[in-house]
This record gives C-alpha cells, structure tokens and sequence, in this order.
C-alpha cells in the first residue's frame, strides 16, 4: 500500500470507529447495561455503558470486508474478531451478579488489619478476601469500622477457562503458518509456544491496564501509532496496515472513552486490542520493539503477579489503581502512562537508529 492508501484505510477505520462508538454507546444505554466500578474511588462511574468493544468488532468487521486482499490486515482482522467474540462472552457472563461485597471504613484511631489489608482510620476498603470476611464481623462488633456501601461482584468464568480460551486464539493465529521467525530467530515448531504466549501476554496485559478513562486506548493508540513510525523510518512500511487499524480504532474509541469517559470498552474491547496488538507484532517481526511499547502494561501485570505471590502487598490492584487509592488524581495517571510510553517508543526509535 502507498502513503495515500494508508491514510485513505486510517481514516476509514476512524470514522467507522467513531460512528460504530457513538451507535453502540445508545443501544447499551437504552438496554441499561452499564458498568458498576468495585474501587470505591471510581464508584461515581456506575451506570457507564459497558461492552464498548462491540463497536471494535462492527469497525473491524467493515475493514475485514474491504481490505480481505490484503493478507496482513486479513489475518490479523481474523485474530481481533476471534478475541473479541471470547470477550464479548465474558462480558456476558459478567452481567449475572456472583456476590454483593460490604465496604466498610476504618472509625477507629489507629491501624487495623482487614485481610492482608492495613487500613488506616478513615480509609476505606471493600472486604474481598476470605480471610477479610472472616474477620469483619469481629471488627464491626468492637466497632472499629463501619459499612458504608456494597458493590456487587460480577460472575466471571475460572481461570483456567480464561487461560483455554486465550491459548486457543494464539493457536488460530499460529495454525496459520503466518509466524515463521521472529526477532531474526526461524522458530519452526517453536513458533506455537511463542505465539500462544505472545497472545496470553499482551491479551492479559491491556485487559488489566484498562481501568481508567482512556487508559488502555490511549496506551495501545501510541503504541500502534508508535510501531507504524518504526515501521516507515526502518524500511517496514508493509507492516503498517494493521497498526494504522489498531491506531485508528483506539482514537476513535477515545472520542466518547476519554476523561470523562461516556463509554467503556469492556472485556470485547480489551481483547479485540490485546489479541490485534500481538498479531500485527508477530507477523510484522517486530518483537523487540512491539514489547518495549508496550512497557507500561507489561510491568503493571509483573506488579501485580508479585502482588499476588505475596511479594509485595498493594492496598488495591492493579498498581493504576493503587496509585489512585493515594491520592494521584486519575488524569494525572492516565496521562502519566500515556507520557512514560511514548517515552519508551522515542527510545525503541532512537536506539535502533543509534545503538542497533
């Protein structure tokens, strides 16, 4: 594709994005489906349209039917719809309510424990945990804290079922035969494990990244905006295609996604974005640079694995959400990771024009 091409397919995916946000956003309105945020500094969002990504897959779908000559755009069409179909049923599943958790505030004058929780007087802290649960009452009877809320938690499939689900989309992408080598490495069989696990990878990533207004579309808009310039200044410019589409729907999704948001994207949306990320790295080869853009939500995912593996203790996960807890304002986040990753592509660029 030419340079007049490419902007002729950006700016198509973006109007559609745009259009299909805006149509998508007054159905979930009007059928009341709408997000109820479990932080409790983010409770003020309850009643935001959910399930935004559906627009994704009408975007996508549009461009699947105008560009199915183009093999790169083909393929990597094909992964996003297949991933936001499984996040479309999760999304799903997650409009049943499993359980109604209390949120309790400490009203007592010193720390106290809840859980692996340190709270402090006046804090407050939704009680999740079994052990937190077990110990509330006792807390409540001697009256150092107090319920001032619930939220309820939605119905989520097992983990494991997650896991399947996710190694199934990175084995569609590699029973394609589309990745060969990568990294100027020919993988032969190796190339099933290694998609697979770039596709759980950036899939679980962005899901976990996206829970701030325009967080996740802002991370993954740089970062394919990012690669397309990678891609034009090193000689790569067939790879672009798929990053221009990944680029352009995150832009149009910010429209109605930015702070304020009017509309979240939902697992369909995080998925569709996490799965189209990873092939548009994987078939354009571009592994070292792909992973340094994504930076941000990579790390966030290690913090939380740490968290989880008790190396460390997070008053609220993932780590966006702990800095909230105390006291970064959310914009101020959001425009903090968006900042730290466009530093990280000016770096990826600069060092391979440089150093490599």
């Amino acid at each position: 594709m030419n340079n007049t091409e490419m902007l002729i397919l950006f700016l198509i995916t973006l109007v559609a994005a745009i259009f299909f946000t805006w149509y998508v956003k007054r159905i979930l309105l009007k059928a009341r489906i709408a997000d109820n945020p479990i932080v409790s500094e983010h409770r003020h969002k309850s009643g935001t349209p959910t399930m935004g990504g559906i627009a994704f897959l009408f975007t996508i779908s549009l461009i699947f039917a105008l560009y199915y000559h183009n093999t790169s755009i083909l393929l990597v069409s094909f992964i996003m719809l297949a991933g936001g179909i499984v996040g479309l049923v999760d999304d799903l599943i997650g409009l049943k309510v499993k359980e109604v958790q209390k949120i309790v505030v400490n009203i007592s004058d010193e720390t106290i424990t809840l859980g692996r929780l340190d709270v402090e007087p006046n804090e407050e802290v939704r009680v999740a945990t079994p052990k937190a649960k077990a110990e509330v009452d006792d807390l409540l009877k001697a009256g150092k804290v107090e319920v001032v809320g619930e939220v309820p938690i939605k119905t989520e499939p097992e983990e494991s079922e997650k896991i399947i689900c996710q190694i199934v989309l990175g084995l569609f992408l590699a029973l394609t035969g589309a990745v060969t080598t990568l990294g100027g490495f020919t993988l032969g069989w190796l190339a099933i494990p290694v998609v697979v696990i770039a596709i759980l990878g950036s899939i679980n990533s962005v899901n976990l990244i996206d829970g701030m207004d325009g967080l996740a579309a802002g991370i993954v808009g740089i970062a394919s905006i990012s690669c397309c310039l990678y891609a034009d200044l090193f000689g790569l410019a067939t790879i672009s295609p798929p990053f221009l589409i990944l680029g352009a729907i995150c832009l149009g999704f910010l429209v109605f996604n930015k702070y304020p948001a009017s509309i979240f994207m939902g697992d369909t949306g995080s998925f569709v974005l996490g799965t189209g990320y990873a092939a548009a790295v994987l078939i354009g080869n571009i592994p070292y640079f792909g992973v340094l853009a994504l930076g941000v939500p990579i790390i966030s995912v290690v913090v939380s694995l740490m968290h989880r593996a008790h190396i460390i203790k997070l008053p609220v996960e993932p780590l966006h959400h702990t800095l909230n807890h105390y006291g970064m304002s959310e914009t101020k986040i959001v425009l903090s990771y968006w900042g730290i990753t466009a530093l990280l592509c000016a770096v990826g660029i600069l060092a391979k024009m440089y150093v490599f």
